[in-house]
């Protein structure tokens, strides 16, 4: 069993608005060092709409968190799309194209600015996402309302925040290959584990989140990417 971080992001910011976030070699660094320190294997990196495939010092898996029309969908595996255009694909496009590519793709964040989970896609997993733990319960009956597999990814955007959700992965390797088979065939456990820290962030994006809904009464569901 390999545990891996399935939804992490390389740069701390995300930039301008609606644009892909590209990849960031420092940010990457610090979350292999503190994935280490956590006791991972390895961990995704999920920039958004843009995919990082290089190798570095520490296992890492390629994947892209693509903006679709109904929300955040994650493409992981040996190659996903390298650019995906915001709000350009549905999911259930997406999910064509990346298993086209050999990729497994994951719901994530069902329930946090996303209606993609009334699509129809046929995605392979649905994710406990380390971000919302509040959310933890209608995730699971939501996993088993769709017969889909659970997922864990921490959503990391800074180093201190990587495995804070996880998922235990039964593959012979942590080849993205592997990974992606993995995920599809259902050969995955989601892990969250929160600090202290953890819990402190949680309830300061919980904050931040309400009050975006404060001002912003109507949001649209996938158009803006500052919210993971």
């Amino acid at each position: 069993m390999f545990s891996v971080d399935l939804h992490s992001h390389s740069r701390f910011f995300h930039g301008w608005r609606g644009r892909a976030t590209r990849y960031d070699p420092l940010g990457l660094k610090l979350h292999a060092l503190f994935a280490r320190l956590r006791g991972l294997d390895g961990f995704a990196v999920t920039n958004h709409d843009y995919a990082y495939s290089a190798e570095g010092d520490f296992p890492t898996i390629p994947g892209n968190e693509v903006t679709t029309t109904e929300g955040h969908v994650l493409v992981v595996g040996p190659n996903p799309p390298s650019r995906t255009e915001s709000n350009a694909l549905t999911p259930g496009e997406l999910v064509d194209l990346a298993h086209d590519r050999g990729c497994a793709t994951i719901l994530a964040h069902p329930f946090r600015n996303s209606s993609a989970r009334d699509s129809g896609a046929e995605f392979d997993a649905v994710e406990l996402n380390g971000k919302n733990p509040e959310h933890i319960a209608r995730t699971r009956r939501l996993a088993e309302e769709l017969d889909l597999p659970l997922v864990g990814g921490s959503d990391a955007h800074y180093p201190i925040e990587i495995g804070r959700a996880y998922t235990e992965i039964d593959a012979s390797d942590l080849s993205p290959e592997s990974v992606a088979d993995a995920i599809r065939d259902g050969r995955v456990n989601p892990v969250v584990k929160l600090s202290p820290i953890d819990k402190l962030l949680d309830e300061a994006y919980t904050r931040i989140h309400t009050r975006k809904k404060w001002l912003d009464p109507a949001p649209t569901v996938s158009g803006g990417q500052s919210d993971d």
